[in-house]
This record gives C-alpha cells, sequence and structure tokens, in this order.
C-alpha cells in the first residue's frame, strides 16, 4: 500500500494488525496492539509513550467499527469490543470519531507576517488590503487581527514570500464548514452539516478525525462462513495496480462467494438517469442533477433543499449493484468497497448493501491475510459493467455515460462540477434560485477529480485516474 505520510501509515498499521488478529481468530492480540507499535525504549510520536498507546487504543476502537465518544468504561478490553462486533446489526451513524487525545487544538486559520519580511518600499500588503488592516511597525509588517478578514490578499501581493496563510486544515479541507472548535480548541463536527465527505478526516495531519470501520464485520462474517458478495467500485480499477480478474482473485481468496461489478450498476444508473432527463425536458425542467455521488445529495438535504427537485431519483450505481447481486443471492452479505467515505451513511440508510469497506480496509485485509494481488488465479465479475460505467469514477463520467444514453433527439449539454466548495455550493444555489443552468445536465462530484481522489484511497489521485482511463 502506498503510504502518503505518517499519519496514514499509523491507521493503516492498526488496520492491518486488528485484521490480522480476527482473521487468527486470537481477539486477545487486539489489546496488545498498543504495546507492540509503541514498545519502552522506542521512539514514540506524542509527549510520552503512555499517551501514543492511548492513541493507539483508540484507534483500534474505530478499526472495530465503535466511535470513542461511546466509551463508558476505559478499563473495557479491546477483546470486550470484538466480542459485540458479531450481534452488530448496523456500524454507528455519523461514523466519525474525535480523538480528542490526537487533536493539537491547531490555531484558527489566519494570515501571518514571518520574519522574512524586508520592510519594503513598495509595500504591497498595505495598498492591497481592502479592509487596511496591515501596517507597518518597527521595521516590518504587522497585522491588526480586529480588522483582519483572511482573505490573503497581502500574502499574494508580497514577492517576498513573507506573508502566508496558515490553515486549520480539517476545517479549511470541510466544503460546508461543519468543523469547528471547542472551548479548549479542539475540533468538534456539527453532524447536522456534515455531509460525510470525509475531507477532513484525510486533511488532519495529526490522525484526530477517525472514520468507525466495518472491516470487523466482514471478516467474522467471512470467518462464520457466511455467503458474502463483494461489490467493488469502479474507481477500484484505477486504485489498484493490479489486473481486476486477479484483483477479483483475491477477493475469492479472502472468502467472497461472488463479485459483482458496480460499473454495472452505474450502466443501469446511465440507462434510468437518461430516460428521466428526457422526461424532465419534455416535461419543462431546465436540468437535472446527477445523483450518485452521496456526498453530493448530503450536501442538497442538509444545506440546499431549493435543490432537491432538481436531483435526479434515479438511485447511486452502489445501490443498483446491490439490487443485482440481492436478486441473485437473497440472504447473503452485501460488502461495498471503494474509496468514498459517504458511501458509509447511504448505505446505512438505504438499507443495502449491509456493510462498505474502504479502498484502504481492502488493502489492510489482503495484507493482514497475505495475499499477494498479483500470484492470484482471475476470476471473473458476476456481472461486469462497460467502459462507460468503468469512467463513472472520473469527473465527467456520468455526464458522458448518460449522453451516451440519451436517445430523444439531440444529446443534452452537459455541466461538470468537479469538486465542491463553498463557491461550488454558491453557483449551485443559484442554479435553484433562477432555475437555470449552464447545461442540462449538472454532474457534481464532491471529490475533485472524481471517485478516484477520494478520501479512503492510498493511490496518488493523478495515478488512478490515468490507470482507469487507460482502461476506459
Amino acid at each position: 500500500m502506498k503510504l502518503n505520510n505518517e499519519s496514514d501509515r499509523v491507521k493503516r498499521e492498526v488496520l492491518v494488525r486488528a485484521a490480522r488478529a480476527l482473521l487468527a481468530g486470537a481477539p486477545e492480540a487486539l489489546d496488545r496492539i498498543p504495546l507492540d507499535m509503541r514498545p519502552k525504549g522506542k521512539p514514540f510520536s506524542r509527549c510520552c509513550v503512555y499517551k501514543d498507546r492511548a492513541a493507539l487504543r483508540y484507534r483500534v476502537m474505530a478499526a472495530l467499527g465503535f466511535r470513542v465518544e461511546d466509551e463508558s468504561d476505559e478499563l473495557k478490553p479491546l477483546a470486550a469490543y470484538a466480542a459485540e462486533v458479531p450481534s452488530r446489526i448496523r456500524n454507528p451513524e455519523p461514523f466519525i470519531s474525535i480523538l480528542a487525545e490526537g487533536c493539537s487544538a491547531c490555531l484558527e486559520s489566519q494570515t501571518t507576517v514571518t520574519n522574512l519580511c524586508r520592510s519594503c518600499l513598495a509595500r504591497p500588503c498595505v495598498g492591497n488590503c481592502p479592509k487596511q488592516a496591515v501596517h507597518i511597525k518597527n521595521g516590518r509588517a504587522e497585522i491588526d487581527r480586529d480588522k483582519c478578514v483572511n482573505c490573503g490578499l497581502c500574502a499574494k501581493a508580497c514577492s517576498f514570500h513573507a506573508i502566508v496563510q496558515v490553515p486549520l486544515a480539517c476545517a479549511d479541507a470541510c466544503p460546508v464548514d461543519a468543523v469547528g472548535k471547542s472551548d479548549d480548541g479542539r475540533v468538534v463536527i456539527d453532524h447536522e452539516r456534515c455531509i460525510r465527505c470525509g475531507r477532513c478526516q484525510k486533511a488532519c495531519p495529526f490522525g484526530a478525525i477517525m472514520a468507525c470501520s466495518q472491516l470487523a464485520d466482514v471478516i467474522l462474517k467471512l470467518k462464520a462462513g457466511r455467503t458474502v458478495i463483494a461489490l467493488p467500485a469502479p474507481a477500484l480499477a484505477g486504485i489498484f495496480p493490479n489486473d481486476r480478474s486477479q484483483l477479483y482473485g483475491a477477493l475469492r481468496a479472502l472468502g467472497f462467494a461472488a463479485v459483482y461489478e458496480v460499473a454495472a450498476g452505474a450502466d443501469e444508473t446511465a440507462r434510468r438517469e437518461a430516460a428521466e432527463l428526457a422526461e424532465r425536458l419534455a416535461a419543462g425542467d431546465a436540468f437535472m442533477t446527477t445523483s450518485c455521488c452521496p456526498a453530493w445529495t448530503e450536501t442538497v438535504k442538509r444545506l440546499l433543499p431549493e435543490l432537491a427537485r432538481f436531483v435526479s431519483h434515479t438511485p447511486s450505481p452502489m445501490r443498483l449493484a446491490a439490487a443485482l447481486a440481492r436478486a441473485d443471492h437473497p440472504e447473503a452479505v452485501l460488502v461495498f468497497i471503494g474509496p468514498c467515505a459517504a458511501k458509509r451513511t447511504e448505505a446505512s440508510l438505504a438499507g443495502d448493501p449491509d456493510h462498505v469497506l474502504t479502498a484502504e480496509e481492502l488493502g489492510a485485509l489482503l495484507v493482514a491475510a497475505g495475499i499477494d494481488v498479483d500470484g492470484c488465479a482471475p476470476a471473473d465479475a458476476v456481472r461486469a459493467g462497460s467502459r462507460a460505467g468503468l469512467r463513472f469514477a472520473a469527473s465527467g463520467g456520468v455526464a458522458a455515460a448518460v449522453a451516451g444514453r440519451f436517445d430523444s433527439g439531440v444529446a443534452p449539454k452537459p455541466y461538470v462540477i468537479n469538486g465542491l466548495s463553498p463557491k461550488m455550493i454558491r453557483l449551485l444555489a443559484t442554479f435553484a434560485k433562477t432555475g437555470k443552468a449552464p447545461g442540462q445536465l449538472v454532474e457534481v462530484m464532491c471529490c475533485e477529480g472524481g471517485c478516484t481522489a477520494g478520501p479512503c484511497s492510498f493511490e496518488d489521485p493523478a495515478r488512478a485516474a490515468a490507470r482507469l482511463n487507460a482502461l476506459a
């Protein structure tokens, strides 16, 4: 697995060790994970080895699918949490959990003058500040915090790069302003506003924002001999460097009974959305937005209810692929696998599929099981998707697939929102207000670049996109 940074490495090591303990039927080994990862006399990353171990204990809790906020007994063994997994019907929602011990209580995002300031003659920082918040004092620029609105114009104007914008990583990554700070400076999330996109989790350099995994649920059901069906997302074809048939062979080696490509569900989504758009245009509607991105549909539900009437009613590829698998295997356990965080919420609300694994978690499971994908015998999907279905994972792919299925006259003009941001959300709000959009089919992807850039991937987004485009 590609390791982006130390925080990612620790998270993935916890997943691998937890998966290995569960696969071995040795839940008592879970309690040793913090000790084994941070033994006495070895380097640690926090103030002391004991705080490191405490943080790792909570990470194992999250890997088992439990929220830190729900802990009632600090002495409860991790093995006892694992014993509760088989009786769990649904995983926690919201699935996001805050590790207060890991949060560094970072400063609010602000523009700051560094010691590189030379008090130059031009002083563009002073002249370009719209709030007159910058002035020169004692031979260098200073910023009046009471006047500064953190617009960053002074930083852009300074040719010495002596003024910088210091971000609050988690809050700045959130496109809907759902991340804030408590009285003691630690991170808090407004779950009524949160769209479950996972960007804050990916952005936090301290790993203080965690997701409750469903890996333990899947492992224990595989070990119990249940019929477990894998629903791999189209993005996996770009994220994993292996041949798809060998990846499916690896899934079979893990114990999955069959593979149904979500790309097959994407083909059905494209067909249905094309028919729905034709009906809407015939009825006089000016445009329709796509519905396959759950972070986008959560944005509409929570922040843009006035846009709801323009969103397609067609189920997402995940849900339609689950329907295909459910028709063939009514009693099976269905597991979606992809790089999207918000799919956990979508599956929980829809009731199907039963579980969601991330690309990171599948990678950890393969490592824990000692499975080399390239060494696996190829396996076919029971239902496979088209190339257009695969391209659902790339920005613009959904619109192209829907347009390709459009048989009612001239194909619709697409307009692609490549990544949600406050600016894009304001733009989408104007579409609702005016009833007009630059295109008849508005594709909205929360992640810039599409699903291959999802927060739960372990691959470089550009490399994953190139790999996917080569296939599709």
